[in-house]
């Protein structure tokens, strides 16, 4: 039992890998302390409820990683400004947005 405790919790750490975008080194270290903190307090790797907790929480990491890559990919759109949005929408059907006039100060 206790290397099923040590299975999820490594399994929790490496969901919480995949699901950052930033480079190894500029990682938030806080998040899997904190994780390696309920770990470690939970103390009883045959505890029924922290398990189905931390079986929850890892369904709802890879759920949000996945649900991201689907975003990307079928809206690719959606992290774009309102003007960038406008302006990629007009090139889908061929059409070049004007410039907008910049009054001068």
């Amino acid at each position: 039992m206790v290397a099923h405790h040590t299975h999820a919790y490594r399994q929790v750490v490496r969901e919480i890998a995949k699901a950052t975008v930033k480079p190894r080194l500029a990682r938030n270290k806080d998040i899997a302390s904190n994780f390696r903190a309920l770990f470690a307090q939970s103390g009883r790797p045959e505890d029924a409820q922290f398990q189905h907790d931390m079986k929850n929480a890892l369904t709802f990491l890879r759920s949000q990683r996945e649900h991201k890559a689907l975003l990307e990919r079928y809206n690719p759109l959606i992290d774009l400004t309102a003007e960038e949005r406008i302006e990629a929408t007009a090139r889908r059907v061929g059409l070049n947005m004007p410039k907008t006039h910049v009054p001068e100060a």
